[in-house]
């Protein structure tokens, strides 16, 4: 069964890339809509060991889902929607990552990168962003938490490797594609946005749908804090 949705949704991106390109607002969610309820469909096709995380991993991408019909609409208040789902859908992924991490994971050089990243993208960004420039800045600072907790997650030595990795490249994965909608959104309107951002963006939403099965947990510490 995965791997039937597995080649609809390759089959379905390619056919929304080639409505992107039309820029019918029709066509794309003609083909977007399916293929994000298809990634709602693999985490609930997942045999789960993590309850907490699947319920919370499960409820985010149903919002992703709903932010990306927000986004295939025309105009400013579809846009404002989007971003607000995708905020909630975040903090919701966040919180999951959260019930697989220990203290002394969130602490960590490295993730001193996550906000060095986010503020150079926030820089970039403000001259294009007039009246959403406090909107834009709180979906950054949500967004990099939520990739902050992932890593945190892939820290901890009590989770499995396989779903450890899913979360960590699936937020990242996330976390690059919305550069490109912001740079789409505020920038340069360009299909080479799209074309590069939802291959990414997909690619994502289904790693962390895939690690609701993933995620296994040696119990020993895993919620000491």
């Amino acid at each position: 069964m995965l791997s039937a949705i597995s080649l609809i949704a390759v089959f379905l991106l390619v056919c929304l890339l080639w409505a992107e390109n039309t820029g019918s607002h029709g066509l794309i969610l003609l083909f977007k809509t399916p293929l994000s309820f298809l990634f709602v469909l693999t985490a609930f096709f997942q045999t789960h060991q993590q309850a907490a995380y699947c319920r919370f991993v499960i409820a985010g991408l149903i919002l992703g889902l709903a932010g990306d019909v927000c986004l295939g609409l025309p105009g400013n208040i579809a846009f404002q929607a989007g971003l607000v789902t995708f905020v909630c859908g975040h903090v919701l992924y966040t919180i999951a990552f959260a019930k697989l991490t220990r203290m002394i994971d969130w602490i960590h050089p490295v993730a001193l990168l996550i906000p060095a990243i986010s503020g150079c993208v926030f820089l970039w960004l403000t001259p294009h962003l007039g009246t959403m420039l406090v909107p834009v800045a709180v979906y950054i600072v949500i967004i990099s938490v939520m990739v902050l907790g992932a890593y945190s997650a892939f820290r901890n030595p009590n989770n499995e490797r396989a779903g450890a990795w899913a979360i960590l490249l699936g937020a990242a994965l996330f976390y690059v594609s919305d550069i490109f909608v912001a740079r789409d959104r505020f920038v340069v309107n360009d299909f080479m946005n799209r074309l590069i951002g939802l291959p990414l963006y997909y690619t994502g939403q289904f790693l962390l749908a895939f690690s609701v099965g993933l995620v296994r947990q040696d119990n020993v510490a895993t919620h000491s804090r």
